[in-house]
């Protein structure tokens, strides 16, 4: 029996901003000279997004006294205090999406054996996992796993140990979530790297349900081939995530893309061996020009990397939760069949490949 993904879930914050708005609202920012306001209209134009989701209110057109003041000014709250945030909003969300995925898939609380969690933008003890259980009413007996820290690529890895477990327990039901707040590690700043963060990061999470029972759900879905992991020869201070006194700082440097570009044909040549090449892809897109330079990379036609595109411009980069709203897209999308493939970029540089097989 093969190992599939069931069903797909996803919640987003219910406070949603324009691009065009958010770019405005930096460029304002006290302390923004002419230099910075052209890096912030540059990148937030070239982002290729048109609205992302957050639960920071004060982005919006309030202010909440903590992030956004009443004269509009973006504030610097300590890492605790982002840090409460996230303990206090990133449960229910987790929570929303996981409901949706168990409502889709029409599997049962009860019937979870296991749960794997994933995150990178918050830390708190019990934690997402536990609340999970205790929230969507699992089984107190269910085994839990939670990979955290690996940053945008890390829906991959977790649906690859779900596909191990299934491997080992074939009755095994397998609930991955996956929950980012991103835009809590926000702030203002008139480093390039910094503002390219800024035009892209936002909130979201996705649920998936992995099984390789047959009589568990809903038949079909997205079935899973194979995972690859790879190390690019270089870009190890290129994307990095670190814990600072105002927030996680995130370090995306302009040579991401251009690496990824010079390595992708290769890492995808050695994963996919002697078989074709698909014809969808559902890439994680870390931004429009990561896009790009894999499109250009592969020699893919454009209508490859379209639902990856169509998410990076409704919800922007959820960092490890967007990849799962691209599958969500192609699992929904009755034209799509055959072979699929998937790449997600994480700190290192990282790249996480998966081979999938939806059938008509």
């Amino acid at each position: 029996m093969s190992a599939r993904i069931a069903a797909i879930g996803t919640a987003v914050p219910t406070t949603a901003v324009q691009q065009e708005e958010l770019g405005s609202f930096f460029t304002a920012q006290p302390g923004a000279g002419r230099l910075t306001q052209r890096h912030i209209s540059a990148a937030f134009s070239a982002a290729g997004i048109q609205k992302r989701h957050t639960v920071l209110t004060g982005l919006g057109n309030s202010s909440d006294g903590v992030f956004v003041a009443d004269d509009r000014s973006l504030q610097s709250p300590t890492t605790g205090v982002r840090n409460d945030l996230y303990r206090q909003q990133a449960p229910a969300l987790a929570a929303e999406a996981a409901r949706d995925a168990l409502t889709s898939g029409q599997i049962a609380a009860y019937q979870i054996t296991h749960l794997i969690t994933v995150s990178c933008t918050g830390f708190f003890a019990p934690g997402i996992d536990y609340r999970l259980v205790r929230d969507l009413g699992l089984p107190r007996t269910v085994e839990r796993s939670h990979l955290g820290f690996i940053g945008c690529a890390a829906a991959l890895p977790a649906l690859r140990l779900a596909w191990q477990i299934t491997a080992a327990q074939p009755a095994a039901v397998v609930l991955v979530v996956c929950v980012e707040l991103c835009s809590l590690h926000v702030r203002t700043s008139s480093d390039p790297e910094q503002i390219v963060a800024a035009s892209v990061f936002a909130d979201g999470a996705a649920a998936a349900l992995v099984t390789a029972d047959e009589a568990a759900g809903t038949p079909g879905g997205l079935f899973l081939d194979r995972f690859a992991t790879a190390l690019t020869d270089e870009g190890e201070s290129d994307m990095a995530w670190t814990i600072g006194d105002h927030g996680f700082h995130m370090t995306l440097s302009a040579e991401v893309p251009r690496i990824i570009g010079r390595e992708i044909r290769h890492t995808v040549e050695r994963f996919l061996g002697e078989l074709p090449s698909p014809d969808i892809w559902a890439v994680h897109p870390g931004g429009r020009s990561v896009l790009d330079r894999v499109e250009k990379g592969l020699g893919l036609p454009a209508a490859a990397l379209a639902a990856s595109r169509s998410v990076l411009n409704d919800y922007g980069n959820m960092s490890s939760a967007t990849i799962l709203f691209i599958l969500r897209h192609l699992l929904e999308d009755k034209a799509v069949t055959g072979r699929l493939a998937a790449l997600a970029f994480g700190p290192g540089l990282t790249v996480e490949s998966a081979l999938l097989r939806k059938e008509g």
